[in-house]
């Protein structure tokens, strides 16, 4: 029992997710800085309210409702959602695409069956570094762009 935990632990999907959870922690930090030190003095400027959470807020019996803390929130979502795409999605899908075109000419250059034995006798972390150190050699190989 304590064995197989061992395993779990160990293995490659729960480290994957604990980075993720580390690194979501470091960009919620940087969001909220952007927030705090951004976007409410704009808004201060806008509306003459440091955030608005106070922005259409009214009570009544008591009972606050704020729509500018909803705003507020649906704000914070939208730049997570811009830095997740921009500086996550988009890059790997740019790798993603590299990486299918390096596969395809491979095939095409008739390196498909030696190829393809020698991704069955590798693990998966062994074809991620060869995969690697070809997108390495491809980046190095393209024209530079001029200035």
């Amino acid at each position: 029992m304590i064995e197989g935990f061992k395993k779990f632990i160990a293995r490659g999907n729960m480290i994957d997710m604990a980075v993720g959870v580390v690194m979501g922690g470091a960009v919620t930090t940087v969001v909220n800085a952007i927030v705090d030190s951004l976007i409410n003095p704009l808004i201060a400027m806008i509306f003459g309210k440091p955030n608005m959470d106070g922005l259409l807020a009214f009570t009544f019996n008591n009972a606050t409702i704020s729509f500018g803390a909803v705003l507020g929130a649906a704000l914070n979502f939208l730049i997570i959602a811009v830095a997740v795409y921009f500086f996550v999605l988009v890059p790997i899908n740019k790798i993603r695409d590299m990486s299918a075109a390096m596969l395809a000419s491979k095939k095409a250059a008739g390196d498909s069956e030696a190829a393809e034995e020698q991704q069955k006798t590798l693990s998966p972390e062994e074809q991620t570094v060869i995969l690697l150190e070809q997108i390495r050699d491809q980046l190095a190989a393209a024209p530079k762009p001029q200035r």
